[in-house]
């Protein structure tokens, strides 16, 4: 919408019109012209809601200003959300991340600086040829960002009372049966079965939930990794918590939205261990560290699994769909890698649809 020429009500899932942007633009960063525009960008699977703002010039209508705005779900009282005390924290520690502008806290709104609209994902599509290069520069700033945020966190900021402890890692778990299995797939679910299935699945969140706790984003894949200046930007780490350190490498390297060759992802580990190594200054048990690594894939994949059939049938959002196939073969892998033969394996195969091949997987997207 390019303010004041449009209705107030352009877009149905803003608190804010045209009016409400014009007097705080000129309040905020004294952008006092007409040609302020406003597009919806597309969102992740969460109730926040993004806008961008540009401001135009008078030749060419040329973009010389934008930023971003992020509407959260409902205002909240606090002056304060876990993004902008996450995003704090980053910031002291020289890692890569929007800018906040401006929080209105009445409203909801948090004013960012625009990184741009290149992804990861985007990049590798555009530049195949450097997958390695770039996988590389995503792997240097997560080790960059476990160990900062890891050594300076304290009570001041949120991730530091989460965990993946074995109540959270099982609740990710009931959540893909629910939602996955018996809701997407219309997979019903014998009290006795369940409960058989939770307890061969217990003991991997409890080897997981054992581990030494890291600073783990959560969300650190190709899609909220944003190439801004040639260089990589954190972004959507809200939701952040202490876990493995396996866990924002397999979110990155079993990733639902790019396909990475195994032979390239086994390069790509031992790239991670050597910086590891490098920075903490001690030798990582390299069997040790894939099984973890496997064990982690299972648990977080099935949780996306989980959330993508959550919006198909909660949220009527089809976006993610299409990616339960791939996500289902990165657990039947690590399964067979790991798990092969065991009880584990017979039960999640025998009871989640599509665990067993992709044709029966294609069968449940019906």
């Amino acid at each position: 919408m390019t303010i004041p020429a449009v209705p107030e009500n352009n877009f149905p899932k803003a608190r804010f019109g045209p009016s409400y942007l014009s007097a705080a633009m000129e309040k905020i960063f004294k952008w006092s012209t007409p040609e302020i525009c406003c597009e919806v960008l597309e969102g992740d699977a969460s109730d926040r809601s993004y806008f961008r703002l540009s401001l135009k010039n008078d030749v060419g209508q040329k973009t010389i200003q934008s930023l971003i705005v992020m509407q959260l779900k409902d205002p909240i009282p606090d002056t304060e959300t876990d993004f902008t005390k996450i995003l704090s924290f980053f910031r002291k520690l020289d890692l890569p991340t929007p800018e906040l502008f401006y929080y209105d806290v009445p409203m909801g709104l948090l004013f960012l600086e625009d990184c741009g609209n290149l992804t990861l994902e985007d990049k590798l599509r555009e530049s195949p040829q450097d997958k390695m290069q770039l996988y590389r520069l995503a792997i240097e700033l997560l080790v960059q960002m476990q160990n900062r945020a890891t050594y300076a966190i304290d009570s001041t900021c949120p991730v530091y009372h989460r965990k993946f402890d074995v109540e959270k890692l099982m609740w990710e778990f009931d959540f893909m049966l629910d939602y996955y299995v018996c809701e997407f797939c219309n997979f019903s679910l014998k009290t006795s079965t369940r409960k058989k299935i939770t307890e061969v699945f217990t003991p991997l969140c409890e080897s997981l939930a054992a581990e030494k706790l890291c600073f783990t984003h959560r969300d650190y894949h190709s899609r909220n990794l944003m190439f801004h200046r040639e260089h990589l930007v954190l972004i959507d780490f809200q939701d952040a918590r202490m876990g493995p350190c396996q866990y924002d490498l397999v979110s990155l390297l079993r990733d639902s939205y790019v396909k990475i060759d195994d032979a390239l992802i086994e390069e790509l580990i031992d790239f991670y261990i050597q910086l590891k190594e490098k920075e903490e200054e001690q030798e990582v048990d390299r069997e040790r560290f894939v099984r973890i690594f496997d064990e982690m894939s299972i648990q977080r994949n099935l949780k996306a699994i989980g959330t993508f059939a959550y919006q198909s049938v909660k949220k009527n959002n089809n976006r993610y769909k299409n990616f339960i196939v791939p996500t289902l073969s990165y657990v039947r892998r690590a399964l067979s890698r790991q798990f092969n033969n065991s009880p584990l394996q017979e039960i999640l195969l025998q009871h989640i649809p599509g665990s067993f091949s992709m044709s029966r997987a294609q069968g449940y997207q019906t």
